[in-house]
């Protein structure tokens, strides 16, 4: 199982790479790009497991008997003989890769933390889960909604931390460098906030307890402002997690960029020129990436903490 373990995380992410890598719009056909390659990390790229230029003259012939003609781009099949325009992207890949890692990572937490027992790996996941149970979700919840939303926090965690290293992998793609991505997980923060609490407190009180004591006349602009404050919370939380991620990685692939916008010149020895420079820096930024990685699953997380403890139980 020791061995196991390690391999099958290794199979996951060596073939979601591959996947991203051979089988998105940007790599198939002749025209692909060299920088869409490179900006395929923080843009949606569609899957396409079949060649877009056959097997489409049996719908173009019964397209035109229907008095339909269908161009290309809307003939194009993607996965599972979708339509292109509404087939999986790489950035779903890596979000079901995310999934797996969990389960595979996490398949000896629990039991190692009942005996104490477990390899070493094992041994450094208990210690962040034990870490993100005292130091971010006890100090923010009471007792007994403490065990009952950990489960639900460590998923986020991890779930984005996942997703943000895996972007650094050769041929990976950055699932939370997309709006979607991240607007997705803040709707589940604001979910948490509005059906926690109104469970916890009451429908009535949930709402009639955000505003403070204050005169009856400025009640209603305070209501108003506090419910603006529910949902600009998640928003700012969207919009941090997607700055940052596509953010560090456009530095990353500027720099590498370089390389092939000179090569492309009049002077391609420029190209030669600047890919040392470029690649220095690069690296450099990758290693700060790994810990923005960590930091902006920490933050997420701490603030969805914050405001769901806040929410079940308000401060008085």
């Amino acid at each position: 199982m020791n061995i196991l373990r390690p391999i099958l995380i290794l199979v996951v992410i060596v073939g979601a790479a591959f996947i991203s890598t051979n089988y998105t719009e940007h790599h198939v056909g002749s025209n692909a790009d060299p920088m869409d390659a490179l900006y395929a990390h923080v843009v949606p790229a569609k899957l396409v497991f079949s060649d877009q230029g056959h097997g489409h003259e049996g719908q173009g012939t019964e397209g035109q008997a229907d008095g339909h003609i269908d161009d290309d781009h809307e003939a194009a099949v993607g996965v599972f003989g979708l339509p292109e325009r509404i087939a999986p992207t790489n950035l779903q890949v890596f979000q079901l890769a995310a999934i797996l890692l969990i389960l595979i990572a996490f398949s000896g937490v629990g039991s190692h933390l009942r005996t104490g027992k477990g390899d070493k790996l094992t041994r450094i996941l208990a210690g962040w889960v034990t870490y993100i149970r005292d130091e971010m979700v006890r100090p923010n919840m009471q007792r007994g909604d403490e065990q009952r939303f950990l489960p639900y926090f460590l998923y986020l965690f991890f779930f984005i931390v996942f997703m943000n290293l895996m972007g650094l992998v050769p041929g990976g793609a950055t699932a939370t460098a997309s709006i979607f991505v991240t607007a997705a997980l803040a709707l589940t923060t604001l979910v948490a906030m509005l059906g926690c609490g109104m469970v916890s407190q009451g429908p009535i009180k949930f709402w009639t307890g955000l505003v403070p004591q204050v005169p009856a006349w400025l009640w209603p602009l305070m209501f108003v402002v506090e419910v603006f404050g529910l949902f600009i919370k998640p928003f700012a939380l969207m919009i941090r997690l997607f700055a940052n991620m596509t953010g560090g990685h456009l530095v990353v692939l500027s720099f590498m960029g370089l390389i092939f916008y000179f090569a492309g010149t009049d002077y391609s020895s420029l190209g030669w020129a600047v890919s040392a420079p470029a690649v220095a820096l690069a690296v450099f930024i990758m290693i700060i990436e790994g810990f923005v990685a960590l930091l902006q699953a920490y933050i997420f997380t701490q603030l969805t903490i914050m405001f769901v403890g806040t929410a079940v139980h308000p401060e008085h």
